[in-house]
Order: C-alpha cells, then sequence, then structure tokens
C-alpha cells in the first residue's frame, strides 16, 4: 500500500536513509513524507505496520530493471531432435553431427533418434550400433544422459553438453 491508501493509525516509520524513525501516527509519516518529497510505502503488515520513504516511481522502475536482468541471464535448455533411419549414409550422419554438435556448444539437449520401418525392426542391432557410433563421436562435446532405448518403432539416444 502506498500514501493514504495505508489504513492503520500508528506505524513505525523508517526514513528514505534507511534509518528507523520510531512509532509515530500515520499523520505525521504522512506529513514527513510530504517534507522529503517522497512517497509512504507500506513494507509488512506488522503490528505496527512499518513504513517506508521513498521515491515508489524509481523503486517499481529498478525492480522491474532487476527481473528484466534476471531473465537475459537466464538460458532456457530446449531439446533438439535429429533423425535417422539405419539404411542413412554416412555423409549424411556427419553432415547431422555437425549440427548435433554446433546444439550442444549453444548448450542445448540433442535427442538423436533411429527410425524403423517395416522389415528394418529385424534390424534393431543396427540401429543401436549407430546411436552408440553417434555417442563416441560426439564424446568430446556431449554426454549421454539417457542410454540408447527402444520405444515401439524408434531408439532413442538422448545427449547433454559437456
Amino acid at each position: 500500500m502506498i500514501n493514504e491508501a495505508i489504513r492503520a493509525n500508528r506505524v513505525r516509520l523508517i526514513d528514505a536513509e534507511g534509518n528507523q524513525v520510531g512509532v509515530v501516527s500515520l499523520a505525521e509519516a504522512l506529513a514527513a513524507a510530504d517534507a522529503a518529497e517522497l512517497d509512504l510505502v507500506q513494507v509488512t503488515e506488522d503490528d505496527p505496520p512499518v513504513v517506508k520513504l521513498l521515491d515508489f516511481g524509481k523503486f517499481k522502475y529498478k525492480q522491474k530493471r532487476r527481473t528484466h536482468q534476471s531473465k537475459t541471464k537466464s538460458h532456457v535448455t530446449h531439446i533438439k531432435e535429429i533423425r535417422l533411419h539405419p539404411k542413412t549414409s554416412q555423409h549424411d550422419i556427419d553432415y547431422r553431427l555437425e549440427h548435433a554438435r554446433e546444439f550442444l556448444t549453444r548448450g542445448d539437449k540433442v535427442l538423436v533418434s533411429v527410425v524403423f520401418s517395416g522389415r528394418e525392426l529385424a534390424h534393431l542391432d543396427a540401429g543401436t550400433e549407430m546411436l552408440q557410433r553417434i555417442a563416441e563421436q560426439l564424446s568430446d562435446a556431449a554426454k549421454v544422459e539417457v542410454p540408447p532405448k527402444r520405444e515401439g518403432r524408434r531408439m532413442t539416444l538422448m545427449l547433454a553438453p559437456k
């Protein structure tokens, strides 16, 4: 609450420098705020409530800047997926591994999926071998977070940046 919105009769006043003035009436606190050309802001709901003299607009601005800066410094980890088939050629695998390395250096996780179709399901060992080779080739930039596992028609491997 701010200025006239404060409903208590007696308040504990803190001045603009942070020094405690003491318990005063609300009228005295409002007069002190007027004299200092600042706002009277209620800080806590205690008995008596604690109020502080400060420039409310400046306070809200600084608070907004702090939250904005904390958002800009945080990095959200995304999961990027790379899909392959058991018959994918080595050149195409190398090309996709370049992208995976790029994603990992950016700080994103990479989900490598081998999708089986039709008679390819009879050769699951080829998919496991392919995922193990990929994990070895990216071992300098990534660590295996979830080892190769089969889910229906696909086999997946989750890599996280080192």
